[in-house]
C-alpha cells in the first residue's frame, strides 16, 4: 500500500493551534517536494515512513523496516561523489532516531539500529562527538566494509581521537583494537596501505601489519613505511623502519631488507640478511651494495662456510673491483684522453686582459693547476703534469712539474698523483714509491698523503697503507707526520681499526706535537671512527681540547678538533649527549663551537626539524666580532636538513634570510652550507644566488660562494657554471687568493672528467653513506676559514673530498661480474609513494645502452624483459640474471 503523501507532509503541523503556521509548513513542504524529482520524493517518503515503522511496538515490523533502511543505505554508499540520498533524507530523524534508541531495550534490534545510527552519524553528528564510533561499538559485530569506504575512513579518524583520549585517561581499549582489525584488513583488501599504516601508527600497534601485509601489498606498504620514516619523530621513525625490515624479510626481498638494515646502522641485521639468503648471486649483489655505502663488513665462516665464495665476495666488499668498473665506463664514454688544466680553464673564450696575466708562472697558480688536474684526472691513471712517461725529451717532467710548486705546494703536488691513480691500489703505489727516496720532507709527506689517497675506499688483505704509513707517524718533522696521519684516515676511513687507535691516541696528549699535527690526528681518528661513539677516541680528543692554551685555542685549526670529536657521533642522535655535556666545561673560546659542532654532526642527515630550529636560533643572535660558533651551525643546518627535499627546500630559503640578516660570519658559512645542500646537484635558484655571492664585497663570502659553485656542479660538467666560473676568472685574474678559489672549483666542476660525484646519498637518495659525509664536512669546515687553512699552507685539505668521490654510474654485469652491455631507459625519478596502481617511476627517459651516467634525481629501469637485476635500485654495479620465462619475439 502507497502511503498517503498528504498526510505524512502535513503530520508534522496537525496538533498545532494556529492555522497559520500549519499553512507555512505545508508550503514549505510543498516547495521543498517541487524541487524534488519523482524519484527522490518518493525515496524521501519511503524513508519517513521506515522511520515511523522502527518506532512501532510490534518487532516484526521494526525488524522489516530497518532492513529496509539498511538496504537503501547500502546500495546508496558505493559511489561517494555527493552525500547520498537517504543520508541526505534522512538528516531531520537523526535526533528522533538516536531518542528512539535510547528507550529501546537491549536485543538484536538495538543492535541493528545502532548500525544504521553509526552510518547516519557519518554526515550528522557534530563535530568531535565521536557518534559513528560509539554506535559502532554498540552495534552488531557485522562487516564494517560492506557501509563503504567513506564510511571506514570517518571510523579509522574517529578512533584515532578515541585512542589518545582513552590513553590520556588510561581505559582499556581492547574493543577498539577488535575494530582496528578488522579496518585494516580492509584497507589491505582494498589497496589502501597507506591508510591502515597511518592508522596503525595512530593506536601504536605497527606489529600488527606484519600479519596482514600479503604478496601483493608489501612493495607498496613497505615504501609507505620507509617513506615516511623521514617525517617522524623518534623512535618512532626506527620502529617503523624495523617493521619494514621484517616485512621485507618476510617476503624474500633481502636487498630491500639490506638497505633498511645499512640505514638503520645494524650490523646484526645485515647478518640476518645474509644467513637468510642462500643464494650465491644475490650475495654478491649484497656485498656491491655494501661496498657502495663504504662500510667495513668482514664476512666469517659462520655466514659463507666456502672459503672459494667468501673470498670472491670479500673482494666485493672490499671494493678491489671498483678502478676497473671505473675505467670501462670511461672507455665506453671516449674520455680516457688525459686533460690538462688548460683544457679546463679555456681562456682562449675569454677576452685579452685576463689571459694576459696568466702567463705568469706563479707558484699559486701551479698549486692551484696541480689540483684541477688531480680533480680532472681522478681515479683515469694517467695525466698530462704527473704522469708524463719519463722517456720524453726532458727526462722525468713528472719530476719537473713537482718542483714547479713551493715548499707545501709540493705535498699537494705528490699527493695529486695519489688521485689520478685513485682506487688502483697496485700500480698506485709502484708510481708514488720514487717520491719516497726524495731527500726533500715536503715531497716524502705528500708521498705518504698520495699512498692514504690511492687507498680510500679499497680495502686489502695485506694492508699496505698501514705498513707504509705506519712507520712515518712519530717522525720528527710536522708536515711527514701530517702527511701519514692524514693518509691512514683517508684510507681507513670507517674501519674502526683498533691498530690504528693504538697509534694516534697518543699524539693528542703529546706535549711536544705540534697543534696542526694534533689537529690532523684528530680529524684522523674522528674519520676512522666514523659514526662509532667510540669512548676511548673521544677521550682521547676531550684531553687534548682540554690541554690547550688560550693562545692556541685562538689558532684555526683547533676548529679540526671538534669537528674529530664530532664525527665519532654521525648520525648517532641521542648517542652525542653525554659528550655534549662534558663539552660544556670548557674554555669559552671554544664552548660554544664544539657545542655547535657537536650537534649538527650528530643529528646530521636526519632532517630532525627542531634541532635545525635549534640552529637557526643561534644564528639569529647578533654577536660581537670575536665569535666564531655561528658558522659550524650555519653549516649544522644543512647538514641535518639535507635528509628529504622538503626540508631542503625549506633550509635553502631560510639560508636566504640568514643572507640577509645575518652578520659577516654568517654570511661567510652561507655559501659553503648552501653547496653542501645542493652537492653535485646544480640546482637554478641556488646557482644564481651563489653566482650573485660570488661579486660579494667582503672576499671571503665571495670565496666560499666560489668554491660552492664547484661543489654543487661536482663532476656533472655544467656549462652554465664552467661559464661563470670562467668569466669570474676573467674578473679577479689580478687577487690571486680568489682567482685560486675560481681554479680550485672549475676542477671540481670538472671533476672525474664528468664522471664523478659527490653526493654522499646512494640508493636513490635513501642510504647516506658516513665516510663520504665526514670527508665533506671535513673540507666545509676548513673552508670556514679560507685564508688560513686552504689559502694557507694546509690546502691539501681539499683532498678529504675524495672520500666522498664515487662515480656516478649504473653498470651491469653478468653472474660471473663480467660487465655485460643491455638497453636502459633513464629519467627524471617520479616520487609513487601511495598512488593507486602501478605508475611509472620515471619520467621523461632516454634509452642508452649500460653503462650509463646517472645524474642527480635521475633513476633507471631495465628496458629489456631478458635480464632480471638482483637489486631493486639500478645504480652502481648490478648484477642481471637471465629470465627464465623469457622468449625470444
Amino acid at each position: 500500500m502507497a502511503p498517503d503523501p498528504n498526510r505524512t507532509a502535513a503530520g508534522g503541523g496537525s496538533g498545532s493551534g494556529t492555522s497559520t503556521a500549519n499553512d507555512e509548513v505545508v508550503n514549505k513542504k510543498k516547495v521543498e517536494n517541487e524541487d524534488l524529482s519523482d524519484e527522490d520524493l518518493a525515496l524521501k517518503q519511503q524513508l519517513e515512513l521506515y522511520v515511523e515503522r522502527v518506532q512501532d511496538s510490534d518487532p516484526a515490523l521494526q525488524k522489516v523496516a530497518l532492513e529496509s533502511m539498511r538496504q537503501e543505505i547500502r546500495t546508496s554508499t558505493s559511489s561517494m561523489t555527493s552525500v547520498p540520498k537517504p543520508l541526505k533524507f534522512l538528516r531531520p530523524h537523526y535526533g528522533t532516531l538516536k531518542a528512539y534508541y535510547e528507550t529501546m531495550a537491549e536485543s538484536d534490534l538495538k543492535k541493528y539500529l545502532a548500525d544504521i545510527l553509526s552510518v547516519l552519524a557519518l554526515t550528522m553528528s557534530a563535530e568531535g562527538e565521536r557518534e559513528s564510533l560509539k554506535y559502532r561499538l554498540l552495534g552488531s559485530e557485522g562487516d564494517i566494509g560492506s557501509w563503504g569506504h567513506e564510511y571506514v575512513r570517518n571510523l579509522a579518524g574517529e578512533i584515532a581521537q578515541e585512542y589518545a583520549k582513552r590513553q590520556s585517561e588510561e581505559a582499556p581499549i581492547d574493543d577498539l583494537m577488535e575494530l582496528v582489525q578488522q579496518i585494516v584488513a580492509f584497507h589491505m583488501k582494498h589497496n589502501a596501505e597507506p591508510e591502515a599504516v597511518d592508522l596503525l601508527m595512530e593506536v601504536e600497534d605497527l606489529d600488527m601489519l606484519v600479519d596482514h601485509v600479503d604478496k601483493t601489498s608489501f612493495k607498496r606498504t613497505c615504501l609507505y613505511l620507509t617513506s615516511s620514516a623521514k617525517y617522524l619523530p623518534g623512535p618512532d621513525d626506527m620502529l617503523v623502519l624495523d617493521i619494514a625490515y621484517m616485512t621485507y624479510q618476510k617476503f624474500e626481498e633481502y636487498p630491500n631488507a639490506l638497505q633498511i638494515a645499512l640505514f638503520l646502522d645494524n650490523l646484526q641485521y645485515v647478518r640476518q640478511v645474509f644467513t637468510s639468503c642462500k643464494d650465491p648471486q644475490r650475495r654478491k649483489q649484497f656485498c656491491y651494495i655494501l661496498a657502495r655505502h663504504g662500510i667495513t663488513f668482514e664476512l666469517d665462516d659462520e655466514l659463507v662456510p666456502e672459503e672459494d665464495e667468501k673470498e670472491i665476495l670479500q673482494e666485493i666488499i672490499n671494493n678491489t673491483k671498483l678502478s676497473e668498473g671505473y675505467l670501462t665506463l670511461a672507455r665506453d664514454i671516449e674520455v680516457m684522453e688525459p686533460k690538462s688544466p688548460e683544457d679546463i680553464y679555456k681562456a682562449h673564450l675569454l677576452d685579452g686582459r685576463a689571459s694576459a696575466g696568466a702567463s705568469v708562472d706563479s707558484a699559486r697558480q701551479n698549486l692551484a693547476a696541480t689540483f684541477v688536474n688531480a680533480f680532472v684526472n681522478a681515479g683515469f691513471g694517467q695525466d698530462k703534469l704527473m704522469t708524463v712517461p719519463s722517456d720524453s725529451s726532458s727526462s722525468g717532467s713528472s719530476g719537473n712539474w713537482l718542483f714547479k710548486n713551493k715548499e707545501h705546494g709540493k705535498t699537494s703536488a705528490a699527493a695529486s698523483l695519489g688521485m689520478i691513480l685513485l682506487w688502483d691500489v697496485d700500480s698506485g703505489l709502484a708510481q708514488i714509491d720514487k717520491y719516497f727516496h726524495s731527500n726533500d720532507n715536503h715531497v716524502i709527506a705528500g708521498a705518504l698523503l698520495g699512498v692514504g689517497i690511492v687507498n680510500c675506499g679499497i680495502k686489502n688483505d695485506c694492508d699496505p697503507a698501514m705498513a707504509l704509513l705506519g712507520d712515518y707517524t712519530d717522525k720528527e718533522d710536522s708536515s711527514i707526520r701530517i702527511g701519514a696521519i692524514m693518509g691512514l684516515g683517508i684510507a681507513y676511513a670507517g674501519s674502526q681499526n683498533e691498530q690504528l687507535r693504538c697509534k694516534l691516541a697518543p699524539i693528542l696528549n703529546d706535549a711536544k706535537a705540534s697543534l696542526d699535527v694534533i689537529a690532523f690526528t684528530a680529524i684522523s681518528l674522528g674519520l676512522i671512527y666514523v659514526g662509532s661513539c667510540n669512548e676511548e677516541v673521544a677521550q682521547a680528543i676531550i684531553f687534548a681540547l682540554m690541554d690547550r692554551s688560550e693562545s692556541e685555542l685562538g689558532e684555526p685549526l683547533t676548529r679540526l678538533l671538534p669537528l674529530g670529536l664530532g664525527l665519532l657521533y654521525l648520525g648517532k642522535q641521542e648517542s652525542v649527549e653525554a659528550t655534549a655535556e662534558v663539552s660544556k666545561t670548557f674554555n669559552e673560546k671554544i664552548r660554544k663551537y664544539c657545542d655547535m659542532t657537536l650537534l649538527s654532526c650528530a643529528y646530521a642527515g636526519t632532517g630532525n626539524v627542531l634541532k635545525v630550529q635549534n640552529l637557526l636560533g643561534h644564528c639569529s643572535q647578533h654577536l660581537d666580532k670575536g665569535e666564531t660558533h655561528q658558522g659550524p651551525a650555519v653549516l649544522g643546518i644543512a647538514m641535518v636538513a639535507m635528509a628529504e627535499e622538503l626540508g631542503l627546500e625549506m633550509a635553502i630559503r631560510s639560508l636566504e634570510h640568514l643572507l640577509q640578516y645575518g652578520e659577516q660570519n654568517i654570511r661567510r658559512a652561507v655559501p659553503l652550507a648552501l653547496g653542501l645542500l645542493c652537492i653535485s646537484n646544480p640546482k637554478v635558484n641556488v646557482m644564481d644566488t651563489l653566482s650573485r655571492l660570488s661579486h660579494d664585497t667582503d672576499l671571503e663570502v665571495a670565496m666560499a660562494a666560489v668554491i660552492s659553485l664547484g661543489l654543487i656542479g661536482a663532476g656533472t660538467n655544467n656549462a652554465r657554471i664552467a661559464g661563470m666560473l670562467r668569466n669570474l676568472s676573467s674578473y679577479y685574474y689580478k687577487d690571486t687568493s680568489l682567482l685560486f678559489c675560481v681554479r680550485i672549483a672549475q676542477g671540481l666542476v670538472h671533476l672525474g672528467k664528468g664522471l664523478l660525484t659527490l653526493n654522499p646519498y646512494h640508493s636513490d637518495r635513501f642510504l647516506l653513506s658516513p665516510t663520504a659525509l665526514a670527508g665533506l664536512i671535513t673540507m666545509l669546515h676548513a673552508c670556514l676559514d679560507m685564508k688560513a687553512i686552504v689559502l694557507g699552507k694546509y690546502h691539501y685539505v681539499l683532498y678529504f673530498l675524495v672520500l666522498a668521490m664515487q662515480p656516478r654510474m649504473l653498470l651491469t654485469v653478468d653472474e660471473d661480474l663480467r660487465p655485460l652491455s643491455v638497453p636502459v631507459r633513464v629519467g627524471q625519478a617520479v616520487d609513487v609513494v601511495g598512488q593507486a596502481g602501478r605508475p611509472k617511476t620515471i619520467t621523461g627517459f632516454q634509452t642508452h645502452s649500460t653503462p650509463v651516467l646517472l645524474a642527480a634525481g635521475d633513476r633507471a629501469e631495465l628496458a629489456t624483459e631478458k635480464y632480471l637485476p638482483l637489486s631493486p635500485i639500478l645504480e652502481g654495479f648490478v648484477i642481471l640474471k637471465e629470465n627464465p620465462d623469457y622468449r625470444e619475439e
